[in-house]
Formats: structure tokens, sequence, C-alpha cells
């Protein structure tokens, strides 16, 4: 495991404020943890045709990269749960068996989301694999419509599942899921979920899930920090986080080879001197260890610094963009306008701040989806776009982002050369806002 702490102090609306990055990444080299897996597959009438498909073709792949050493089940749901294939080790007769059952598998009636998600985890939790942590991986398309469908019911269940050491992983298709009760879900096991327009972008979504599933190094990590000289100090990431005598910690569940775990503090200074101490806790074959991480001080404008601010700005713009969605949907124009203005400035950071690891253009058209939403004052926002905004909120703010690919800013409105990663201006930004609003 390398870990890095980095502190930028700098100004701030309420004084002089610290940001405190901390990450841990698995090292390449590193060997993976055996999996212990449940794939819960929505089977209900909105599955039919190519969604179901795809789904198959997508469990498929991840049933041919698991090894022997690994554990896989499959459930699936209707108007009814049901644990078609028990979780057992992908021996060559096992893996078989497995494929020829994806391949019968047909479309019913109704979403009992809350029994798959129930049956699921206590399936997986029943069968202790060594080494394995118990995971589900849901994919839906639907909202619940057998048994309960209150989102408190669900926030119930997904702390229960997180308790009982199972983490839950989910990936909404198209636009009927809600991606709420999803959140309620993922959220107490600090994974978000992760959201796929259409049946065409299945396999890729799930491939990037299987990666983190099949690249597991460590389990329970866990980030604590002794404040010294703050006035208070919060975690922005939302992970679950408490205060601990007179340090706070947030847990980051698991690292692996495919997403480095990162979380960011930020605190107000009470004095001139200042002291963050930072330790992490983590599982690794079966051990639980713990380490102390020195932290580095950065010059907020060095390449280190203006990550770290990167990172910040990048959650300020999605915050706000899950905002404008939530004002819109409650038809309150002028508390749209107020956020969507907040995500544009946020944007407008993120580019100047030009770090390649949080490029902007990754947001640029779903701002501009947002945009157009607030500026035609639809009467109900776009389910898609609703679903998009919140599955980038959940997966940003549990900080589950691999490595980012160098991507160019496009060309600007005087119709100059595109700007190349880590180069943001201004100029760069114009494709966010659309030609009608030139």
């Amino acid at each position: 495991m390398k870990q890095t702490a980095w502190a930028v102090e700098r100004d701030a609306d309420s004084g002089r404020e610290v940001l405190l990055l901390v990450t841990l990444e698995a090292e390449a080299e590193t060997p993976r943890a055996p999996v212990a897996v449940n794939l819960v597959i929505d089977r209900s009438a909105s599955m039919r045709g190519a969604p179901l498909a795809a789904a198959v073709e997508a469990a498929r792949a991840l049933v041919e990269r698991a090894g022997p050493r690994d554990y896989v089940g499959l459930l699936t749901f209707d108007a009814d749960a049901e644990q078609v294939l028990p979780v057992r080790a992908m021996e060559p007769g096992a893996k078989a068996a497995f494929l020829k059952t994806l391949s019968r598998l047909e479309s019913g009636e109704g979403t009992a989301l809350h029994e798959a998600v129930e049956r699921g985890a206590e399936a997986v939790r029943r069968v202790l694999v060594p080494g394995a942590r118990p995971q589900l991986l849901m994919l839906t398309d639907g909202e619940p419509s057998v048994g309960p469908t209150a989102l408190g019911e669900f926030k119930v269940l997904g702390t229960r599942v997180t308790d009982s050491g199972v983490a839950l992983h989910a990936l909404g298709l198209g636009r009927h899921y809600l991606p709420e009760i999803l959140e309620a879900l993922t959220g107490p096991s600090g994974t978000g979920f992760t959201h796929v327009d259409d049946a065409e972008g299945l396999p890729l979504a799930v491939g990037a899930l299987g990666a983190e599933l099949f690249g597991e190094v460590v389990s329970d990590a866990r980030v604590y920090v002794l404040p010294t000289g703050f006035a208070d100090l919060r975690c922005r990431h939302r992970y679950p986080s408490r205060v601990e005598g007179d340090a706070m910690s947030a847990a980051l569940g698991a690292v692996s080879h495919a997403f480095a775990r990162r979380v960011l503090f930020a605190g107000v200074l009470e004095k001139g001197e200042w002291n963050l101490s930072v330790t992490a806790s983590y599982t690794e074959n079966n051990d639980t260890r713990r380490i102390s991480i020195p932290v580095t001080r950065l010059l907020p404008d060095s390449e280190e610094g203006r990550f770290v601010r990167a990172v910040s700005a990048e959650l300020e713009l999605v915050a706000c963009e899950a905002a404008a969605w939530k004002a819109l949907s409650k038809r309150q124009q002028e508390a749209a306008e107020r956020a969507l203005e907040g995500a544009d400035k946020g944007l407008y950071k993120l580019a100047r701040l030009g770090s390649a690891e949080v490029p902007a253009q990754r947001h640029v058209d779903r701002l501009a989806d947002l945009r157009r939403a607030v500026e035609r004052r639809a009467a109900q926002p776009s389910a898609l776009g609703v679903r998009r905004a919140q599955s980038e909120v959940s997966r940003i703010t549990m900080s589950r982002i691999g490595p980012a690919v160098p991507v160019a800013l496009p060309a600007g409105a005087n119709g100059g050369p595109a700007l190349p990663a880590g180069k943001g201006a201004a100029a760069g930004l114009l494709p966010w806002k659309t030609g009608e609003e030139s």
C-alpha cells in the first residue's frame, strides 16, 4: 500500500483554511484478495430484450474473469427473488454450469428490489472464504414495485447489510430506477452507484466494477485525523465518518488495483500554528494493520497543491449540480439557477487549476444538460439527466475514481487550438454552454 497525506493552507470565506487530502493506493505487484460476490440481476419486464441480453453478457465476462479461488453466485429477481445458483468456487465445472444458466435467463414481471438485496446479502454472508470480503453486485433498471418501496426502508436495509459485513455495489440502467434508493443502499458501504444510459454501455460499466472487485487488495480501510490548532474539522467526502475522542475518522471501505481511495478533510484554523496527525488502518490477508502517514505541507500553486484544490473544487461542483436538479424537481426555479451558477463557477475553477488527474472536461456534457433544463424551465426535469448527475455525485463523493486519462479541452470560441489536459483555461470551457445560449 502507498499512502500520502497532502495539506494545503489557503484563504477561505471563513478565514484561513487547511485542505488535507489522504490517498490510499494499492501497489501494482501486491496480489489481490479472492472474491466472494453474489450477482443480483433484475429480470423484470422492462429488462426484456436488449437490456437483459447485455446484462447476461456482462455477467458472463465477470464469471470468465473469476479463478478457482473466487466464489460467485447468481440471484435473479422480478416479482420474486430467487437464488438461482449458490455462491461457490469457480472451478471449471461450476463455471460452465454458471454460464449455461445465464444463457437461459428470461424476463418476468414486477420488481422486488428490497427482497433481492436482503436475500442476496444473506446468501453471500453464509459463505466463508478466507481473505475475501462478502460482496453484492446488483444491476437494476426499475423502481421497486413489489414489497417495501419507501426510501426510509432502503436506508435501513443499506445500513443493515453493511453492518453485517457485506459491501454492496449497484449499477442503475436507463431512466426508470430511483437514484435515491441506490444511494441509500450503497452509501453505508462507501461504494457509490454507477449510472448507464442504455444497454450498449453496460459491458463497459460492469467491466469497471469487475476491475474493482477482482483487484481488491485490502478491506475495511479507515483514516484517522487528529488536529491541533483548528476551530473545526470536517470530512468533505461522503464516507461514513465519526468523531472519536479528539480525532475524526472516515471509513473508506476497500482499496483495489483499479481504484485509489481518496478522502478530503477541511478545517478552519484557530491559531497560526497548526498540526495534523494522520493514521490509517486496513485489513490485509486477514491481518489488521495500522500505520502512521506523514503529512506533507504543499504550496497552493504547486502541482500537488493544485491537485488537492481541484479535488475540493470538483466536490463543490457536483454538490451544486445535485442541488440544481433537486430544485428543478421541486419547481424552485430561482434556487436551480443559483445552484447552476455555483456549478458553472466550480467548473471554471476546476479548469483554471488544470489538474490532469481531475479533468474538468468530464463534467461538461452533464452541465450542458442541466443548463438546458434550467433555461427551458421544463415542467419536469430530464429523468436521464437527474440519474446521470446523482450517479456522478455518488461516485465522486465516494472517491471511486481511477487514474484519469488525459483529455484535451476543446478549442476556444476564438478558433484557437484545443488546450491540452492540465492546461485548462476559461476559453476551453465554452462547450459547456450550448449554441442556442451563445
